[in-house]
Parts: C-alpha cells; sequence; structure tokens
C-alpha cells in the first residue's frame, strides 16, 4: 500500500458460533466496500451474519478515528475466521452416563483499507509573502 491508504483492524474473540458457518459467512463479504458489506449481511439470514456484522463497524469506526478518510472508499482487504476456546461439557445420558461435548466459538479478524481525504489548498496561502509595493 501507498501512503494514500490507511488500514485499521477490529479482532472479536469468543464468538459463539462454530468456525465454520461463521467462515460462510465472512466469504460472502470479502473483497467488497463496507458499505455493500453492512448491505449484504443485514439480508444475509444466518446467525453468524450480526457478529460479522459488528465486527465490520468496529473496524470501520477504527479506521475513521484515525485520520480524515474518505468513506465511500474504505474497503475489507482482509477477513479472517479461526477457530476460539472450546469449552468441554457433559450431558447426562440414560444409566448414570455422562456424553462429553465441546461448546465451540470462533475469532472473527477484520483489516480495513480506506483513502486519506485530499485536502484542498487556501488561496490566501498561496499567494507570495514577499510581495513589492509600488
Amino acid at each position: 500500500m501507498t501512503e494514500d491508504y490507511i488500514k485499521a483492524v477490529a479482532v472479536i474473540k469468543g464468538v459463539a458460533e462454530a468456525p465454520r458457518k461463521a467462515a460462510i459467512v465472512a466469504s460472502l463479504v470479502r473483497n467488497r466496500t463496507v458499505e455493500d458489506a453492512l448491505v449484504i449481511l443485514e439480508n444475509t439470514p444466518r446467525h453468524a451474519a450480526q457478529p460479522v456484522k459488528k465486527a465490520i463497524q468496529s473496524a470501520k469506526a477504527n479506521l475513521l478515528e484515525k485520520g480524515s478518510i474518505d468513506s465511500t472508499s474504505i474497503i475489507l482487504s482482509k477477513i479472517s475466521v479461526t477457530a476460539g476456546a472450546r469449552m468441554r461439557r457433559y450431558k447426562p445420558a440414560s444409566r448414570g452416563r455422562a456424553l462429553p461435548f465441546e461448546k465451540v466459538s470462533s475469532n472473527i479478524l477484520i483489516e480495513v483499507v480506506g483513502k486519506k481525504k485530499v485536502k484542498k489548498a487556501d488561496a490566501n496561502k498561496q499567494q507570495p509573502a514577499n510581495k513589492e509595493s509600488k
């Protein structure tokens, strides 16, 4: 990336969703603009769409805090879903047994890139400072 771009990151850990299911939702919005991604996630009927949407909104807010950014040029440059912590639990079964199972979670990492706003030069500053009087 050149100096005209600024990037920001947002990480959400411990989302109560299987990584495989959250990765399907993440692949829907990969390499899109933030506005398009939010519209897609708004209309996606999957449980994992809500945490991914919140992570994108958080990354966008982090980027806008860094400096003057053109909000229409914000792009999702990286989105990844990895396995989070697993909690081991037991479910009661017949004849006094206990059957083990794991509650899975996932970690969502979002990286957004935005273009800096171009500052317009003031007309007053462009005038030469050493004017000769006649």
